[in-house]
C-alpha cells in the first residue's frame, strides 16, 4: 500500500553561481554560467518527477539572485521560503571537467548570505514552519558545514523538533573536509544529527574519508547503531547496500557506464530513492529508480541535465 503523505519535501543548503570550463579548452571565452548545489541538485530532480518541493536558503536582492529564483520557479521549485538578504549575494564556483569525467572545482563562498540564514529570530521561525509542514526534510553535510555553532545549534533543535513531530528526515552526509573547520567538527555534527534522522544516503568513499569504515557493510552497521531506520549506502559503479527494516540488500547498477560528467551523481541518486519512497515504492525499487537516474545524469555535462532526457524515466 502507498503511504500518503500531506505535506512535501523541504530541502535545506545553499546554491551557487557556477562557471564553467569545458574539457580541453580553458580561458574565460568558453566559460558557461549556470547554478548548482547538492541539495538544490536533488530538489530540481525531485520536483522533475511530480514531487512537491520547497528550497529554504537565503540570496542576495541583486541580479543574479533574481535570476537564481526564476531558474527555479521554472523548474517547479516551491521558492517562497528563500530569504532575501538586503545587499548581499549568492556564492560562487568554478567547475573545470576533465576527459573522464571528474571535477576540479575553486569557490568564492566565504560571504554567502545562506550563512546568515538562521542569524535572525523572524527568519528562524519561518523555516521552522516551513519544515514542521513537511512530510520529508532533506539535507546534507554541506549544509551542516554552513553555520557556525549558534546556528548550527537552531538547525539540531529545529530538526529534533521535527523528528518528534513525525516529519522524516533525510540526510546525505556528502563529506567535503575544505568546508569544515576539522574533521573533528564535521564528525561531531554528524552524529549529534544522526538520533534524529529516518532515512540516510551516504557515499561510502565520504564515509571511509571522514569515519576510516572499512566497507559499505561497516557504514551500514555503524549508522544503524544511532537507531536509523533506512540506511543506503552509495558504492558508485558498484551499487549501494540497503538497510531497512533489519534487512540488508545490495543493489546493483543496472549496467556500466562510462560517465561525461559525475556531477551531481549522488545528489541524483538521492533524489530518484526519495521521489520512489515518497510516492510509496520499497527501498530496493528506490534505489533502481535511484540507479537509473545517476546513469542518465552522469551521461550529460553539468549537474542538471536537460530534462527531455529524462522522459523515458
Amino acid at each position: 500500500m502507498s503511504t500518503v503523505h500531506t505535506g512535501g519535501v523541504v530541502s535545506i543548503g545553499e546554491c551557487m553561481l557556477e562557471l564553467s570550463e569545458p574539457a580541453g579548452v580553458s580561458g574565460d571565452a568558453h566559460l558557461r554560467l549556470r547554478f548548482g548545489g547538492d541539495t538544490l541538485n536533488t530538489a530540481i530532480y525531485m520536483a522533475r518527477q511530480s514531487v512537491p518541493v520547497s528550497y529554504i536558503t537565503a540570496l542576495g536582492d541583486d541580479r543574479h539572485s533574481d535570476w537564481l529564483i526564476e531558474q527555479w520557479r521554472k523548474e517547479a521549485i516551491d521558492v517562497s521560503h528563500v530569504e532575501r538578504l538586503p545587499g548581499r549575494r549568492p556564492g560562487l564556483y568554478w567547475i573545470k571537467t576533465d576527459e573522464q569525467g571528474e571535477r576540479e572545482f575553486a569557490y568564492w563562498r566565504a560571504e554567502a548570505p545562506v550563512r546568515q540564514l538562521l542569524d535572525d529570530r523572524d527568519r528562524v521561525a519561518r523555516v521552522q514552519a516551513a519544515v514542521a509542514g513537511a512530510s520529508f526534510v532533506y539535507l546534507s553535510g554541506i549544509t551542516l558545514s554552513l553555520f557556525d555553532d549558534v546556528a548550527w545549534g537552531v538547525l539540531l533543535e529545529l530538526l529534533s523538533t521535527a523528528s518528534d513531530a513525525g516529519v522524516t528526515v533525510c540526510f546525505d552526509g556528502n563529506y567535503r573536509p575544505a568546508g569544515w573547520v576539522s574533521k573533528s567538527q564535521a564528525k561531531e555534527r554528524f552524529e549529534s544529527l544522526y538520533p534524529y534522522l529516518a532515512i540516510v544516503l551516504p557515499t561510502f568513499d565520504d564515509e571511509r574519508l571522514l569515519f576510516g569504515d572499512e566497507s559499505p557493510e561497516t557504514t551500514l552497521t555503524r549508522l544503524a547503531s544511532y537507531g536509523i531506520a533506512e540506511i543506503v549506502v552509495k558504492d558508485g559503479p558498484a551499487g549501494c547496500l540497503v538497510g531497512h527494516g533489519g534487512d540488508q540488500f545490495w543493489v546493483a547498477v543496472p549496467k556500466a557506464i562510462t560517465p561525461v560528467d559525475t556531477t551531481s551523481a549522488g545528489d541524483s541518486f538521492n533524489a530518484g530513492y526519495l521521489a520512489a519512497r515518497y510516492l510509496g515504492l520499497a527501498p530496493v525499487a528506490a534505489a533502481s529508480r535511484g540507479h537509473n537516474l545517476a546513469a542518465v545524469v552522469i551521461s550529460h555535462r553539468g549537474a542538471i541535465v536537460p530534462k527531455a532526457s529524462m522522459k523515458h524515466l
